[in-house]
């Protein structure tokens, strides 16, 4: 059980990203806080516009990855290429980059999420990107978990 001092989030936070869809999903934003706590680093992602799924045993789930790259740009065929690769400081397999993070569940098109790690500090994932990927991570694939195309993103700031 957590006792209040482990958490102990300040009023701020740390670090945060506005989340935006590529032009194939225009409608997906989204904001993602990450706080500095005792334990480490507190994070919650909040979504909207997430793609639809009719088929009851096909809910959409959704990759979340911290990228090393500090822009949201690219190119035609990768919208966010200039995200580029997982953040990867100790040059770990995946799913243990520190940028791994817990997929998001779509639902009804909306999403949260929120997590602790110390993979990171919040210090260190500020001007980097912030990815959200069309399917859920396998947790198995090099080097990224076979999550599909870049669907949304956000730049990491202060």
């Amino acid at each position: 059980m957590f006792n209040n001092s482990i958490l102990n989030i300040k009023k701020r936070p740390y670090a945060f990203a506005k989340i935006k869809g590529s032009n194939e999903y225009p409608h997906i934003k989204g904001i993602a806080y990450f706080y500095k706590v005792k334990a480490g680093v507190l994070g919650s992602l909040q979504l909207e516009g997430l793609p639809l799924s009719n088929d009851i045993c096909q809910k959409p789930i959704f990759a979340v990855h911290i990228h090393s790259g500090g822009s949201c740009t690219g190119n035609r065929i990768d919208p966010f290429a200039d995200a580029m690769t997982h953040y990867n400081p100790n040059n770990c397999n995946h799913p243990y980059h520190a940028g791994d993070l817990p997929p998001i569940f779509g639902a009804n098109g909306l999403g949260f999420s929120a997590f602790l790690t110390n993979r990171f500090t919040a210090g260190e994932i500020v001007g980097k990107t912030l990815i959200i990927h069309s399917t859920y991570d396998d947790f198995t694939t090099q080097p990224s978990g076979n999550s599909g195309v870049k669907i949304a993103c956000g730049e990491i700031s202060s």
